[in-house]
């Protein structure tokens, strides 16, 4: 996951602004940041995740179908000897 960046002291100047004491504001700010730097995932590790499961995928079907190709080949093999 990639970090992202958080401005904690403009975050912590708008909810003052808006009415909460400083204290408050700290501590609504420090919950945030832990909130966010526990794990957001972000367009690009979305982009790299669905590329790897799209590259999983294919792999799987073409193992499946070589598979089957070998067994169709060895079934015709079998029962034409």
């Amino acid at each position: 996951m990639t970090d992202i960046a958080f401005d904690t002291h403009e975050t912590v100047k708008e909810l003052s602004d808006s009415g909460f004491d400083t204290r408050q504001a700290e501590a609504i700010t420090a919950a945030m940041r832990r909130a966010i730097s526990q794990g957001v995932a972000t367009k690009a590790d979305l982009t790299a995740l669905e590329t790897r499961m799209t590259v999983r995928l294919y792999a799987g079907l073409f193992a499946a179908v070589v598979a089957q190709i070998a067994l169709t080949v060895g079934l015709l093999t079998l029962f034409q000897g």
